[in-house]
């Protein structure tokens, strides 16, 4: 299965697509595990590539012995940004979805989207806080976006696994100084482990969401902001959500624990993430 611009089909023409795709050239941003990410340029206009080309029986068998859900290819990141597309929740802009093979080992895929420009990370437009704290309305905004951005992902049967400040993209195309205080437009991005269930489960749930508190410990947050995201999250006042105490507390112990491991392995650093896409 092979679904590409009709531009490019005839960019390629004569030639095998997929084997043309694997082979472009482009900056590297990781490339291990039978996955590659890269930035490469069509007619000037700039696209991010994630090429799968299995990851071995090894590591396959290792993942299921230890009962983990290892990423097979491209599928599972296109699946994602379509449903992200029907839940309203601004994604990364597909443009091209590949597959080719049975064995679950081997089979190789690729997933292509737009280049989103004019944007910086959460993770990076943060990072200044607890020096410069951003205004209270456009702080305000960010949380309550990203708490109602996880929220919709959960009660629809979906985490994502890597829900990190990082992977919120802010667009700042009228300047870092002129953001929407009320609105602001956050994309998210590096969906290629994202879950989908029935119900989310609790655990998982607890695991997102502990990953956003830890991932924003160093950027000067207040009681006062987790309080806000807690009830926006929940959708409830904020007294009838700190009912669910027993899960707020293993939010904050399982974010404390991600704290405590990184700073363990990295004890003079403030936390920080590679982008891929």
């Amino acid at each position: 299965m092979i679904v590409v611009p009709e531009e490019w089909a005839n960019r390629f023409k004569g030639r095998d697509i997929f084997d043309s795709l694997f082979a472009i050239d482009g900056k590297v941003y990781r490339n291990k595990e039978g996955r590659k990410t890269l930035r490469f340029t069509i007619d000037g206009k700039n696209y991010f590539g994630k090429f799968h080309s299995g990851i071995g029986w090894k590591t396959l068998l290792k993942n299921l012995i230890q009962f983990r859900t290892p990423v097979l290819g491209a599928r599972n990141e296109w699946m994602a940004i379509r449903r992200l597309e029907q839940l309203g929740i601004h994604t990364m802009r597909l443009v091209g979805y590949g597959k080719r093979g049975k064995n679950p080992a081997r089979v190789q895929s690729f997933v292509i989207t737009e280049e989103l420009k004019n944007t910086i990370s959460l993770e990076e437009f943060c990072r200044s806080w607890t020096k410069t704290p951003p205004s209270y309305s456009l702080k305000k905004a960010l949380i309550t976006k990203v708490a109602e951005t996880a929220r919709t992902l959960h009660e629809n049967g979906i985490n994502h696994r890597d829900l990190y400040i990082c992977h919120f993209l802010l667009d700042i195309t009228s300047g870092i100084d002129h953001i929407d205080n009320k609105n602001p437009v956050l994309y998210l991005i590096d969906l290629h482990r994202v879950k989908f269930h029935s119900n989310t489960p609790v655990r998982w749930r607890i695991k997102d969401v502990a990953a956003l508190y830890f991932s924003s410990m160093d950027t000067g947050l207040t009681n006062r902001d987790l309080l806000r995201f807690i009830r926006a999250y929940s959708n409830k006042e904020i007294k009838a959500a700190l009912n669910e105490k027993k899960f707020w507390q293993k939010v904050k112990s399982r974010g404390n624990s991600f704290y405590s491991e990184f700073k363990r392995k990295y004890p003079t650093a403030i936390i920080n993430f590679d982008r891929e896409s």
